[in-house]
């Protein structure tokens, strides 16, 4: 009797490794194709905008070099632009390129600036990232190659998705300050002292059931 039950209780745990299995396929499917749907530049490297690492260490802030020349992540819940709720226009901090709109913006839980949508398509370029042993889609700026953050599907309505965003690589515009330039934020904000939080090395980690950054 005891070996029939032992025996029926491996079989449970084989079919529930299997559907594990299964569940962790189709997720990684799926974000593959979000990947593959919305194109990748950095493979590509033709990026309209480029500047030297000389000039670029120069003019960035330790944190903002480190986030977007070397894709390291900011600490949760102490960059500058989580709590923001400023309306306006948030713009890569390396070249300027308009990203997000305010109004996209919503509060995640995750710790990092989230938004559901882009200001265009052709704003961000998605890439493959298997890092930690996991699979994420990174997140850049389409004009010089950036890194932001990655991409999940488990945003709010209408779009499903949640671009989470380190404030590192974001500078931002006021509405009235957007409608009239498309440069370096002209609130200071892309250069000079970074006010969110210090360096943290890991670039992954599980908060309120969401993988993060």
């Amino acid at each position: 009797m005891a070996a029939i039950v032992r025996r029926v209780g491996c079989l449970v745990l084989l079919n529930l490794v299997r559907q594990n299995r299964k569940t962790f396929k189709t997720e990684v499917r799926g974000l593959s194709k979000t990947a593959a749907y919305l194109g990748s530049c950095r493979d590509k490297k033709t990026y309209k905008v480029v500047f030297s690492q000389e000039e670029l260490r120069k003019r960035l802030t330790p944190l903002q070099y480190h986030v977007t020349q070397e894709r390291g992540t900011e600490s949760a819940f102490r960059g500058k632009f989580t709590d923001h709720k400023e309306e306006g226009t948030y713009t890569c901090v390396v070249c300027g390129t308009p990203l997000f709109k305010s109004t996209t913006k919503f509060d995640s839980g995750s710790g990092w600036p989230s938004f559901f949508d882009l200001i265009t398509p052709e704003a961000v370029c998605l890439t493959d990232d298997f890092s930690y042993g996991m699979h994420r889609v990174e997140t850049s700026c389409s004009q010089c190659g950036a890194h932001l953050g990655h991409l999940f599907d488990d945003g709010p309505r209408p779009t499903g998705k949640r671009y989470c965003i380190n404030s590192a690589s974001l500078a931002f515009l006021l509405e009235a300050q957007a409608s009239g330039t498309s440069g370096t934020s002209a609130s200071g904000e892309g250069a000079g002292k970074e006010e969110g939080g210090g360096l943290e090395n890991s670039s992954s980690g599980e908060k309120d059931g969401k993988t993060e950054l």
